[in-house]
This record gives C-alpha cells, sequence and structure tokens, in this order.
C-alpha cells in the first residue's frame, strides 16, 4: 500500500509540475485561434490573426532577423564553447587557468543588464574611437555569443569529464595523431553534448530581449523587442500567433534533433557492442 501510495503522489506531483509549466502554453495556443480581438474574450474559433501575421512586416522582419541571429549565434557559441572546454579539460595547470574559467563562467551568473550595459558602453567607445561598430545585426550577435559560449561550455565540458581518457590514448598508440584523435574519436563521443549546446544557445538567443534592447540600433529590431514594445501597449491576438509559431518551430527542431541522437547513440551502441564481440 506504502509503495502504491508513493507512486500516485510522485505521479501527481509530476502531473501538477507539467501542468504548471505547459498550461499557459497550451492556453496561448488557444487564444492565438480566438476571434475577438480582446485578449480576454473568447470569440469563437477563426484564423484571422494568421493571416493578419501574414500582412505584419514588422513581425515578419523581426522574426526572420531572431532566426539569423539565433543560428549565428548557436554556431559560433558551440566553437568557441567547445574550444574553452577543451582547454579547461585537457590542460588542468596554465598562468591564468582560474581568472580564464571565471571569465567563462561569469556571464552564467551575471544579470543580462550589466552585461548589456557593459557591452553597449565598450561599443559606444570603440565606435567614438574607430567609427565601428554600428549597432545592429553585428552587435546583438556578439552579446549573445558571449552568453551563449558560457552555456556552451559547461554543457561541452561536463559531457568531457564523462569521457574515459583510455580511448584518446588506445588511438594514440594505434598511430593517431592528436588532430586525428579529436575528429576521429572525441568529436563523435562529445556531439551529442554539441548538438545539445546548439539548441541551447539557439533558443536563448530566439528569445533574448534585455541584450538585444542594449545592442539593436535602427533597422534592427528582433522579434522579441517587437513583441514587447506591443505588449506594453495592449496584449493583441497577433503576438499570441508569434508565439504559437515560435512554439512550433522551436518544438520540431528539438524533437528532430531528439530522435537523430537517439538514432546516433543506438548506432554508436551497436558499433561498440559489434567491436566487442569481434574481439
Amino acid at each position: 500500500m506504502k509503495a502504491v501510495a508513493g507512486r500516485l503522489t510522485a505521479r501527481s506531483w509530476m502531473g501538477a509540475v507539467f501542468l504548471f509549466l505547459y498550461l499557459p502554453i497550451v492556453t496561448l495556443v488557444v487564444l492565438s485561434f480566438n476571434a475577438s480581438p480582446m485578449v480576454t474574450n473568447w470569440g469563437g474559433w477563426s484564423v484571422r490573426w494568421y493571416e493578419a501575421l501574414a500582412k505584419d512586416t514588422e513581425i515578419i522582419s523581426g522574426f526572420r532577423l531572431s532566426l539569423e541571429i539565433a543560428f549565428l549565434t548557436g554556431c559560433s557559441s558551440v566553437l568557441l564553447g567547445t574550444l574553452a572546454a577543451l582547454s579547461l579539460h585537457r590542460f588542468k595547470r596554465f598562468p591564468g587557468r582560474t581568472l580564464f574559467a571565471g571569465m567563462v563562467n561569469s556571464p552564467l551568473v551575471m544579470p543580462e543588464v550589466i552585461i548589456g550595459l557593459s557591452l553597449l558602453l565598450m561599443l559606444v567607445s570603440v565606435q567614438r574611437m574607430f567609427g565601428f561598430p554600428e549597432r545592429g545585426f553585428g552587435t546583438i550577435w556578439l552579446g549573445h555569443t558571449l552568453l551563449g559560449m558560457a552555456y556552451a561550455t559547461v554543457v561541452v565540458l561536463s559531457r568531457l569529464q564523462e569521457v574515459s581518457p583510455s580511448l584518446e590514448e588506445a588511438a594514440q598508440d594505434l598511430g593517431c595523431r592528436p588532430l586525428q584523435v579529436f575528429f576521429l574519436v572525441t568529436l563523435p563521443l562529445i556531439s551529442q553534448a554539441i548538438a545539445s549546446a546548439w539548441l541551447l544557445t539557439f533558443t536563448l538567443s530566439l528569445d533574448d530581449v534585455v541584450l538585444s534592447a542594449f545592442l539593436s540600433g535602427p533597422g534592427s529590431t528582433t522579434m522579441p523587442i517587437t513583441i514587447f514594445s506591443r505588449a506594453r501597449l495592449g496584449l493583441s491576438p497577433s503576438v499570441n500567433t508569434v508565439a504559437t509559431i515560435t512554439v512550433a518551430v522551436v518544438s520540431v527542431g528539438v524533437i528532430a534533433a531528439s530522435v537523430l541522437m537517439a538514432r546516433a547513440e543506438r548506432r554508436r551502441a551497436q558499433e561498440v557492442a559489434a567491436a566487442y564481440r569481434a574481439g
């Protein structure tokens, strides 16, 4: 009886947590089909706001800009984060290692307002001295990469710490050079962590408001800033449609990545089992 009661309690808590997390999203998706212009009043099912969104050039432009920045942020964050993680994992002692690790991890604990303000002051000073860069696409990408690199480093480093050094040593004993060891052994072992880091930094960049507000300029308004500006003037059902499409895009991406990573993991497990049987 105690075991049954424990399972029921655990499932109840799990259900409550999922309800708390996902009920607002489900509500938002349903309200995006509300025919009434008032968000708080239900006027029946309609796709009028999706039709209106197709003609909203401001939202479409902001969404396209956000996707471009998020894609580049994911790539640059993963590249820099992987290099930082490899440095921290491979080299246990080098001058300035503690400072380097602290600087890499500081964006995780520092408020985004401070990061955005610091970057803004630095960019303004650089622009006064050299005449560039203008605030816009590049500066937003720079700020998002700074934040995303910290998350990517933590994700990749945690995976590197689980990789057995004997695998790399065995590859070197068989004649592989360090670069070959990285691409043939290390990189496949941490590929899932790299993919997870890319998805995480992509999502963080896609919905970032604070850094984008500090670093954006004329003609470079991202989708979250546009939504936030409109929300201050009163909620509109068109905002719900944008949020619904964003949720759908992110969900499809996460599901597709999860399926691909699961297939890769099963394939690698089968290859390892076949290697053991052959040995």
